[in-house]
C-alpha cells in the first residue's frame, strides 16, 4: 500500500501518511531503582526499530468475531447486539487505478450520549488492518442519532489480491467538546469474507451491527501496572518511578496496543500538577522505567489530602486517545494493594517501594 487520499463527501477529514510522533515527556530514564532495601536493575530498552516491527497477522478468528450472525445488504437487520445501532457503508474497487474506495454512508439508531439534548454528536474512524497507517476519519454532525455522511475515502496502491488479508476496522464515536470523546462502539469487516467480485468498478452496499468496544476488555481484563513511590519529607516531594505493566488487553484486531501512562497529582480532590510516559508502540507488555517528581504543596502534614491518580491510555494519531485502565493511590476509596502500598509510602519516608496493581475501569 504506497499512498492514500480522500476524495469526495463535504466533511473536512483529513487522511494520515506514514508515523507521527508520539507525545514527549520530559522525565529521564531511570537506571538502577532500589525498592524498599532491593535494588532493581535498569530494564531493556526498545530501540526504535524494534517499536515499528510490524504486527502480527491477525488471526481468522478475531477477525470474524463481529462477522457472525451479521447481514451484507443495506435492508437487512443483524441478529447481534443491536443496541448500538448500525453502520451502513460501501466498498468500490477501482481495477484500472488500484484503488480500493470505502464510502461512509450512515449510521441508524445510534445510543444518545448527550441525556440533556437526547442525542449524540457522531462521526466515524476508519482505518486498514493490519498495517493501522492509513487512518481517515468523517467530519462530525451535531445533535442525532441517524448521522448521514456520504464521504468517500480512497485508498491507492492496493492489488486486487491484497483485499483478502485487508480488514476494515470502523470506530463510532460522539465528539465532546470538553472532554474525551465518547466511543460508542466499533465494526470489523474482513474483506476475506466480502465477495469482492461485486466491487469491482460498481458499488457493493454493506450493514454491520455495532458491537461495544468494551467487551474484549471486560473479557481480558485491563492488565496491571507497576509503580514505586518514594516519600521525602524534607524537600517536600513524592517521586513516582513507572516501571512496567504487563498483560494488557488487545485494543485492536493486530493483538496488540500503544500503551502510555498518564499521572495526575491531587491536593483536595483537585488535579495540580500532570506528567506523562513516552509511548510504547505494540506492546501488550511495556517497560517505561520513567522517573518523575511531584512537588507537594507547603503546608501540607505528610501526605495528607494527596493522593495521584495513573491512567494507562492506547495511544492513537488521529482521534483522542482511549483509557485502558486506571489507578488511585492514597484516594478516600483506596482499598486493596492501593490502600497497603500507600499506607507503606507514608509510613516509610525516603524509602522507594514498588508494587504491582490491578487497573480498574
Amino acid at each position: 500500500m504506497s499512498s492514500i487520499l480522500q476524495s469526495g463527501g463535504s466533511g473536512t477529514a483529513t487522511p494520515t501518511v506514514g508515523n507521527l510522533s508520539p507525545p514527549q515527556s520530559g522525565s529521564s530514564p531511570v537506571t538502577d531503582t532500589t525498592i524498599g532495601d532491593v535494588a532493581v536493575p535498569k530494564e531493556t530498552f526498545h530501540t526504535e526499530n524494534e517499536l515499528q516491527d510490524k504486527p502480527t497477522t491477525p488471526s481468522k478468528e478475531e477477525l470474524e468475531t463481529n462477522e457472525k450472525n451479521l447481514t451484507n445488504s443495506e435492508g437487512g437487520v443483524g441478529v447481534g447486539v443491536g443496541r448500538l445501532g448500525q453502520l451502513v457503508f460501501k466498498l468500490r474497487y477501482k481495477n484500472e487505478k488500484n484503488a480500493l474506495v470505502v464510502s461512509v454512508v450512515k449510521c441508524r439508531d445510534l445510543p444518545a450520549k448527550d441525556p440533556n439534548l437526547g442525542s449524540s454528536d457522531p462521526y466515524v474512524k476508519l482505518q486498514l488492518l493490519p498495517d493501522k497507517q492509513h487512518k481517515v476519519k468523517t467530519r462530525v454532525l451535531r445533535k442525532t442519532c441517524n448521522p448521514v455522511y456520504d464521504e468517500d475515502f480512497t485508498f491507492y496502491g492496493i492489488n486486487f489480491n491484497q483485499l483478502q488479508s485487508i480488514t476494515l476496522h470502523f470506530v463510532v464515536l460522539s465528539f465532546d467538546r470538553y472532554s474525551r470523546d465518547d466511543i460508542i462502539g466499533e465494526v470489523f469487516c474482513c474483506l476475506g469474507t466480502v465477495d469482492l467480485s461485486q466491487a469491482e468498478n460498481q458499488n457493493l452496499t454493506l450493514c454491520r451491527e455495532i458491537h461495544p468496544r468494551s467487551l474484549k476488555i471486560r473479557a481480558q481484563g485491563r492488565g496491571e501496572l507497576l509503580v514505586s513511590l518514594c516519600w521525602q519529607p524534607a524537600a517536600n516531594r513524592l517521586t513516582v518511578v513507572v516501571l512496567k505493566a504487563r498483560n494488557l488487553p488487545k485494543m485492536d484486531v493486530t493483538g496488540l496496543a500503544d500503551p502510555y501512562v498518564k499521572m495526575y497529582l491531587l491536593y483536595n480532590s483537585q488535579r495540580i500538577a500532570k506528567k506523562k510516559t513516552h509511548v510504547k508502540k505494540r506492546t501488550l507488555n511495556p517497560v517505561f522505567n520513567e522517573s518523575f517528581v511531584f512537588d507537594i504543596p507547603v503546608g501540607t502534614e505528610g501526605l495528607d489530602n494527596v493522593s495521584l491518580e495513573f491512567l494507562l491510555l492506547d495511544w492513537d494519531r488521529v482521534t483522542k486517545n482511549e483509557v485502558i485502565g486506571r489507578l488511585e493511590l492514597g484516594a478516600a476509596k483506596s482499598t486493596g494493594s492501593a490502600l497497603h502500598h500507600w499506607n507503606e509510602v507514608c509510613n516509610s519516608p525516603r524509602r522507594q517501594i514498588a508494587e504491582w496493581h490491578k487497573l480498574r475501569e
